[in-house]
């Protein structure tokens, strides 16, 4: 196994960093109304540049009011998932974990939608609905996949599905006390949604992705020794309860922020940590900060087809996400049976 050094971390997330730059100038670029290259480097040094008078009305709303709010939106989500499914596999001992298959993403759902409901008009209700939600989830999924005290990765999957079902039961349930035109939005929003505004600050919604990756970052090296068992880490000085909580709690975080701000984006959780993997081994030291990284490029990129492959009509964010995930999906559950 190649060793990891600090100078290799920075090249790796230098590069993705550049990939993410890339993707970027092509979602800025592309839209119902396209952009050349030039018109958009002129605009976006003029914005820069604080010369944001002399730019047309027409480009200033559709760069900087439309598609860059939105950019960075998928950027905050796309991490979000990534990392708290690369932490859930740790956590989990289980590859084929993420917070849409285990049913976080939908438990968060859920407390966005009890929210909305019950408390729409206090603020800050819905990204706390969900975090509460994504963590009765967590808890519950975790307690299912228990089996004579050890933790069972077949009964922890279906455990998952389980609860991921019923709780979109429950969300059925209350779609139909909603009225028709709101109706509409929610289900689009449930299946991920990008183009709604967010009621949140995107530097808020930054803030907390930072602090979250962050407080599961300092598990890193403790996440390594957990990947061999509890047991095992415990016996090499892991405070294996202190770790679990950090990371349930930041995981659960990082989902509920996601999921309260884009609908339910399945499948980013899933691909992203495992492709990293092929890519760069498994280290979570590594691993966490190029996750983040990689995520942030996954969703711009199935955002941006969202936007474009059948313009004017935008396609939900989730669906372009599931078309990919789902086969990833049953390639890894197949991988794991043999």
């Amino acid at each position: 196994m190649r060793m990891l050094t600090g100078r290799r971390i920075l090249i790796v997330c230098a590069a993705l960093a550049g990939v993410l730059l890339l993707v970027v100038i092509l979602s800025l670029k592309f839209g119902t109304r396209s952009i050349s290259l030039y018109d958009l480097a002129a605009l976006l040094f003029q914005a820069a540049t604080g010369h944001s008078e002399q730019i047309s009305s027409d480009f200033r709303l559709i760069i900087l009011d439309i598609r860059w709010p939105r950019i960075l939106l998928a950027m905050i989500v796309g991490a979000s998932l990534s990392v708290a499914g690369a932490s859930f596999q740790a956590l989990l001992r289980n590859p084929l974990a993420d917070p849409y298959v285990l049913g976080v993403s939908s438990g968060a759902a859920l407390g966005s939608i009890l929210s909305l409901i019950w408390a729409a008009q206090l603020p800050g209700a819905t990204p706390f609905g969900a975090f509460i939600g994504a963590l009765a989830a967590t808890a519950a999924v975790y307690f299912l996949g228990q089996r004579g005290g050890e933790l069972d990765s077949y009964t922890l999957l279906l455990g998952g599905i389980i609860a991921a079902s019923f709780l979109s039961a429950l969300i059925m349930f209350l779609m139909t006390t909603i009225s028709g035109r709101e109706l509409r939005g929610m289900a689009f929003w449930l299946m991920g949604d990008l183009s709604t505004p967010t009621p949140v600050n995107a530097g808020w919604l930054f803030l907390v992705l930072v602090l979250a990756v962050g407080a599961i970052y300092t598990t890193a090296a403790d996440l390594n020794l957990l990947l061999g068992g509890e047991q095992e880490a415990m016996h090499l000085g892991v405070n294996v309860v202190r770790v679990k909580l950090v990371v349930f709690l930041a995981a659960s975080v990082l989902t509920g922020l996601a999921v309260s701000v884009s609908g339910a984006i399945g499948y980013v959780g899933l691909m992203v940590p495992h492709l990293v993997r092929l890519l760069f081994g498994s280290d979570y030291r590594l691993l966490i900060p190029a996750t983040a990284l990689g995520g942030a490029i996954a969703v711009v990129s199935a955002d941006t087809l969202a936007r474009t492959l059948v313009s004017p009509t935008q396609l939900p964010v989730g669906a372009m996400t599931a078309l990919v995930g789902a086969p990833v999906f049953i390639f890894l559950l197949r991988r794991s049976r043999t």
